[in-house]
């Protein structure tokens, strides 16, 4: 996502977590398009952590692994390029938890 097209990403504080569907196939077969990711802007990103990180004016979704003296942002699906950065500069927060749509309840029930 190209940064200027969605100003709301600016508008969120941010300490307070806060969700994102994933788009496409880059992060199979962990994520897969349609899940829900939550991100946590202030978590403690370590090797192996899945990320959101702003790159070259856009927002990527990789898993985030130390490569000798920097960090590499790469994606699960082999089809898509690494990215190597050389501090966590670039790393905006790590997601803590995914859910699928729809999983709530068919049936509600009222409290009167």
């Amino acid at each position: 996502m190209p940064l200027g097209e969605n100003e709301d990403l600016d508008a969120c504080s941010s300490a307070e977590p806060f969700a994102l569907m994933v788009l496409g196939d880059s992060m199979e077969p962990e994520f897969v398009e349609g899940e829900v990711i939550l991100i946590e802007p202030e978590g403690l990103a370590t090797d192996g952590s899945y990320v959101l990180a702003q790159l070259a004016g856009e927002w990527i979704f990789r898993q985030l692994i130390r490569q000798g003296a920097g960090w590499r942002l790469q994606a699960l699906n082999p089809a898509y390029p690494a990215a190597d950065i050389p501090d966590l500069g670039a790393v905006k927060g790590v997601i803590i938890q995914k859910s699928k749509p729809g999983r709530r309840r068919a049936t509600k029930r009222y409290v009167e």
